[in-house]
């Protein structure tokens, strides 16, 4: 199996190098792809950065170069809910991209053109597993609806007003468009998300953003050894 991982920050793709063996490195569309075995498993990793455009450029590269046979895109994000704060843990089981707005066409928010959809369903089988690995480690999680645009939400009432809109359980600025591009490509994907700032703590960003993407190093690392 081989299995594509997207970070928005160069720590978690360092740390999942530490752990590679057989690693080399390629520049694709302006992105360096670092690919090895973990486990005796095939692992293409690499930094999208930051936003919508990037990380499309990122999934939409790694599967037509490498032909993953799955996406999973890790980083931090912001809760959306009451259930989860600072360092806990989001698993999508669909995304949606808040900031699509054709609405004045009589479309509905978050309509993605030309596929005629709201949300796109992240792979059952890959989040089953991730929210087996996050509850191994005791760790508090929820399954949920994960929303994406090119907006860092730092507004109370832009959490609440996507929370209610789309009932998303946290926000970030990557998932979405990697969803899209895995949709079109007919490539499973997974997002899972440590949380780094928590409602009313739009500050906690700065100091939990590296520790809370090494909690999502540890899980990933249990669910390339369970994915078969």
């Amino acid at each position: 199996m081989k299995i594509g991982i997207i970070g928005a920050m160069q720590i978690e793709v360092d740390n999942l190098k530490a752990h590679m063996e057989d690693v080399s490195e390629e520049v694709v569309s302006g992105v360096t792809f670092t690919k090895g075995t973990i486990g005796g498993k095939e692992v293409i990793a690499a930094v999208c950065g930051v936003g919508k455009v990037f990380a499309a450029i990122c999934a939409e590269a790694m599967i037509l170069t490498y032909h993953v046979d799955c996406v999973i895109n890790i980083g931090v994000a912001g809760t959306l809910c009451d259930e989860l704060g600072v360092m806990d843990v989001a698993i999508a089981s669909r995304v949606v991209q808040h900031d699509m707005n054709t609405s004045a066409l009589g479309d509905p928010v978050g309509l993605l053109s030309g596929l005629n959809e709201v949300y796109l369903s992240a792979d059952e089988k890959i989040y089953s597993v991730i929210e087996k690995c996050v509850a191994a480690k005791g760790i508090n999680h929820k399954v949920g609806t994960i929303a994406t645009g090119d907006l860092f939400l730092s507004k109370e009432s832009t959490k609440n007003h996507l929370h209610e809109q789309f009932g998303a359980i946290a926000g970030e600025m990557e998932g979405g468009s990697i969803g899209q591009v895995c949709y079109v490509n007919q490539v499973p994907f997974a997002i899972l998300r440590s949380i780094s700032d928590g409602k009313g703590a739009e500050m906690d960003y700065a100091t939990f953003a590296e520790k809370a993407a090494q909690v999502g190093i540890e899980v990933i690392l249990d669910v390339i050894a369970e994915l078969a």
